[in-house]
């Protein structure tokens, strides 16, 4: 069952505090339409390994934040809102193979996820016009007192995470389209960051409607092998899009059943297609998906529909008529 009131907190952060104790969460005091949120993130994982993956860009892109930024301050709910939503598999948002483990609380500086975390909520709290977004679930309001930071009544978002692909007591959190995360806009520098969190017992690879785990979904082999590397968008004088592959396996592979998909999960089937090991292929694009020049996805499904990779393009990426994108 997926977790309650998933939405989207806007507004501005004003004080924070580390995570601490058995079941730590750095903490972010934030005033939003007059109202005080707290927005409590794990810095640690209760099932082993207690390392969280996390990955952090400080120069974010992705064509959900024109729409973020449209919404006014306060928690919005997003259930039917996929524009809006998160989901680190479906939405193309970042490459979790990127992601990398880090404890929550080591001697030293800059070498823990409390500092890591600490290092970018403190430019959101020290320049006047910065606004956070924090994914997740809310709670509240409630008639008891923060505990944390002592405003009545009582509101926040937890759940700052992914929140699909869970085994065990966490299997009932499991859903799509309601991942967590912490995105931080600078107006006046045209600059966002994006912090993105997963815990290593989650499975990366989930059921499209339950966001269970699918366990050896995919052979080893694959994994990796195959990656969008750039795509003909915006097309000029060119008559139609293309997507170009690039097989960075030691196999000659079958395309065969294999799809692309768009925002709206609408599938071009491939059919004739094979790539050679170390090769390149460009595959036109028909009118069975939606390649906007406004920004969007664009999702690799092997023959068992299973995702082999995943990119992201804005508006800005396609402004010059003829030119590739490249990922």
């Amino acid at each position: 069952m997926p977790i309650h009131n998933y939405g989207v907190l806007k507004g501005q952060a004003i004080r924070s505090k580390p995570g601490q104790g058995q079941n730590p969460h750095y903490q972010i005091q934030v005033v939003s339409e007059n109202t005080m949120h707290r927005i409590a993130i794990n810095v640690q994982s209760q099932s082993s390994p207690s390392e969280l993956l996390y990955y952090v860009e400080d120069n974010y892109h992705h064509d959900i934040l024109p729409g973020l930024e449209a919404l006014g301050d306060g928690f919005h709910l997003l259930r039917g809102r996929r524009d809006l939503c998160l989901d680190y598999i479906r939405g193309n948002f970042f490459n979790v193979e990127q992601m990398k483990p880090l404890p929550y609380n080591v001697p030293g500086p800059d070498n823990d996820l409390n500092e890591l975390l600490h290092k970018y909520v403190t430019k959101s709290i020290d320049i006047e016009d910065a606004l956070v977004y924090a994914f997740g679930e809310k709670w509240g309001p409630e008639e008891k007192i923060d505990r944390y930071f002592g405003f009545k009544p009582g509101n926040g978002i937890h759940d700052i995470h992914m929140n699909q692909g869970n085994a065990g007591q966490w299997v009932k959190d499991n859903g799509v389209w309601q991942d967590g995360g912490l995105l931080l806009q600078f107006p006046k520098q045209k600059r966002w960051i994006a912090v993105f969190l997963a815990f290593q017992s989650q499975a990366f690879h989930t059921d499209d409607e339950t966001g269970n785990r699918i366990d050896n979904a995919i052979s080893c082999d694959l994994q990796g092998a195959v990656k969008i590397i750039c795509a003909l968008l915006n097309t000029g004088n060119q008559p139609r899009q293309s997507i170009s592959l690039l097989n960075r396996g030691e196999s000659k592979l079958s395309l065969d059943g294999w799809a692309f998909a768009d925002r709206q999960k609408r599938r071009q089937y491939l059919k004739g297609y094979s790539i050679e090991p170390g090769s390149f292929l460009s595959i036109p694009v028909d009118d069975t998906i939606n390649l906007s020049k406004d920004g969007g996805i664009i999702t690799l499904l092997d023959n068992k529909g299973i995702k082999i990779d995943g990119v992201s393009y804005t508006r800005k990426d396609c402004q010059k008529e003829g030119w590739t994108t490249k990922f």
